[in-house]
């Protein structure tokens, strides 16, 4: 199977990314876990939307982690261009990716449901 070099830079930027902001966490002043699920890179290498997962204390601190983190898109894309050794680096848009907390969600629902059985009748 034939894999497209868009694919390759896809699965190069998401590992890339993740690894810029585990170095730099304290530097771009974020907290909480920061996953990186996905980068999706425009066929033109211009622009790419990289979705996050944000674990933090609460609503409130996911928002904030988020916030800041779309505020440090620029030190991100210099560091990508430092690394990557690309003509272009794309611009980067953060979108928060809720996937996890949905799967997690379901898990529970899953977990609160219970099965009966139907009840025999003794016919003796």
């Amino acid at each position: 199977m034939k894999v497209s070099r868009t694919s390759r830079l896809n699965g190069e930027y998401q590992k890339e990314i993740s690894e810029i902001i585990r170095l730099n966490k304290d530097r771009m002043g974020l907290k909480g876990l920061i996953s990186i699920t996905e980068a999706d890179v425009a066929p033109d290498l211009k622009t790419a939307i990289v979705y996050v997962s944000i674990y933090g204390k609460g609503e409130e601190e996911t928002k904030a982690i988020f916030k800041s983190l779309q505020e440090q898109a620029g030190f991100i894309r210099h560091e990508l261009s430092q690394v990557m050794r690309m003509r272009t680096v794309p611009a980067l848009t953060f979108r928060l990716d809720g996937s996890m907390v949905y799967g997690a969600k379901m898990d529970e629902l899953f977990k609160s449901i219970t099965y009966s059985t139907p009840e025999t009748k003794d016919e003796d």
